[in-house]
């Protein structure tokens, strides 16, 4: 893996990030592909929408189908026909999401599985090897997220395990083409993040992520701390916020110094008929949409803007029929990579602030 920073401009910045299966221009999206598909498109249409990289879920593959399969079909990308650039996460959100079903110890991760109930052990080093395996690009370590608000108590035990974790999961890497990378964690505790950043970032793995937000905080809270911790990050090492995925939290992303994002947002704004513009969401399904025969945005010159209108989609959604949901995920990626790829261009351009300025007065809170 190889990064470069190409520009900065503020605090937002431009570059480059070069993986086994391609380059990466940042600041990039991922899509959430959790079982090998991004909900509801193909990957040739996930391609055509412009996305470089994609994210899958180590702890739901694990589950299903399982890493004998993935090896046998010849690895993650070309079992899902997917040959770009894939990061997967480490089954660390589950422990927070799946508390009632894992039990948590010094040595790693218990679930009993939300499909049979079955148990798995994870660990921080069976987790990477499974990533190896399955030949992702980017592997994430397994990490322990809290739930917010949390005690001092909670979040020095997430520090503690996420840090050590971390190191054993450095220890273990044997495939070079999958780079690891490390989770900052520390709720809204700033000396925790400091300490936690301080004991990954002695690591000098090939990139970082931010952990530990999204998860019950405000959004001036995120902010804050996606600021803070990506200020303790290497400037050399990509920054990656975890679960970001709005016009107006991206954007807010960049402006804080970090250069990858992923959220299951957009597609699941899709498939329940809720539409994402540069100028705000709104409800498809609304009787005001019935006879409104402009496109889903239009600002946008994706298939779907420049094909269908809002009455024809609020006609699929109200008939119940599957292309509804399908056409308006595709809408709602683009979008965020359509962003993503005007960020860049302000980036280079030294426009950023007058552009982050523009999309965060048209898009409301």
């Amino acid at each position: 893996m190889k990064f470069e920073l190409v520009k900065s401009d503020g605090s937002a910045r431009r570059g480059t990030l070069t993986l086994a299966h391609g380059v990466v221009e940042t600041p990039t999206f991922m899509p959430v592909g959790t079982a090998a598909t991004v909900k509801g498109l193909t990957p040739d249409e996930v391609r055509s929408a412009h996305s470089q990289i994609l994210l899958a879920n180590t702890y739901h593959l694990w589950l299903r189908p399982g890493l004998d399969l993935l090896v046998e079909a010849g690895g993650l990308h070309k079992f899902m026909q997917w040959n770009g650039p894939i990061l997967t996460d480490s089954g660390g959100f589950q422990v927070f999401s799946l508390e009632a079903r894992r039990k948590l110890d010094e040595d790693g991760v218990t679930f009993s599985s939300h499909i049979d109930g079955s148990r798995h052990r994870f660990t921080p080093e069976n987790v990477l090897a499974f990533q190896e395996a399955i030949g992702v690009d980017i592997a994430m370590q397994l990490d322990v997220c809290v739930k917010l608000p949390a005690t001092p108590k909670a979040i020095d035990e997430s520090v503690r395990l996420s840090a050590e974790w971390a190191r054993r999961s450095a220890a273990a890497r044997r495939r070079e083409e999958t780079a690891l990378f490390a989770i900052v964690q520390g709720g809204l505790d700033k000396a925790a993040r400091e300490r936690s950043a301080r004991e990954i970032v002695a690591l000098n793995l090939p990139g970082y992520a931010i952990g530990g937000l999204s998860v019950g905080e405000t959004r001036e809270e995120m902010y804050e701390f996606a600021r803070f911790s990506a200020a303790l990050l290497p400037e050399n090492k990509p920054r990656y916020l975890m679960g970001v995925g709005t016009v107006r939290d991206i954007v807010m992303a960049v402006e804080c110094g970090i250069d990858m994002f992923d959220c299951v947002y957009p597609t699941r704004c899709g498939r329940n008929g809720r539409a994402m513009t540069r100028d705000g969401e709104f409800a498809i399904r609304n009787a005001a949409y019935v006879r409104d025969f402009s496109p889903v945005d239009p600002k946008c010159d994706c298939y779907v803007c420049t094909t269908f209108t809002r009455a024809y989609l609020a006609h699929l959604f109200r008939a119940g029929e599957m292309l509804g949901p399908r056409l308006l995920s595709y809408h709602n990626v683009y979008l965020l990579n359509d962003l993503m790829r005007d960020a860049r261009a302000a980036i280079e351009e030294g426009t950023w602030a007058s552009f982050r300025n523009s999309v965060l007065q048209e898009t409301p809170v």
